[in-house]
């Protein structure tokens, strides 16, 4: 089996991120934290998510991230799947988050897309049908 454990997320500030990610996911919790140094640099960390999925954040971030709109190397988004995004919307933009509906596709899934507190662009999508190949049909 292969599946994604964590994505290690570099952040200017712990406790601005986790309103991000608690308000999209309630039910998860912070797994553990702690104090370190990464190459000579002092930093907090702390993973937040459930048994399966978590992310692992870390406040040493000192710049911004790339331009989505912009040409540069480097991660443009990531996705989760739910089977509630109206809901997750709704909690998302109760904290302040302001989100840009996808233009997915009639019958087959919706999305929304929203821009974290440090700039990382995060998706959400609701598949409609279970069917694979409608699903991976762009």
């Amino acid at each position: 089996m292969l599946y994604l454990e964590h994505l290690n997320l570099v952040v200017k500030n712990i406790p601005q991120a986790l309103t991000f990610y608690q308000a999209a996911f309630p039910h998860w919790r912070i797994r553990g934290g702690g104090q370190s140094t990464w190459h000579g640099k002092p930093r907090r960390w702390l993973h937040f998510g459930d048994d399966s999925i978590y992310l692992a954040l870390s406040d040493h971030g000192e710049s911004d991230i790339r331009d989505n709109k912009a040409f540069q190397v480097g991660l443009s988004h990531f996705a989760f799947v739910t089977d509630e995004l109206a809901q997750v919307t709704q909690r998302l933009k109760a904290a302040g988050f302001v989100g840009v509906q996808g233009d997915g596709a009639e019958g087959i899934r919706k999305n929304t897309y929203f821009v974290d507190s440090d700039g990382f662009e995060v998706e959400f999508v609701e598949y409609l049908t279970a069917d694979i190949e409608k699903r991976n049909d762009y």
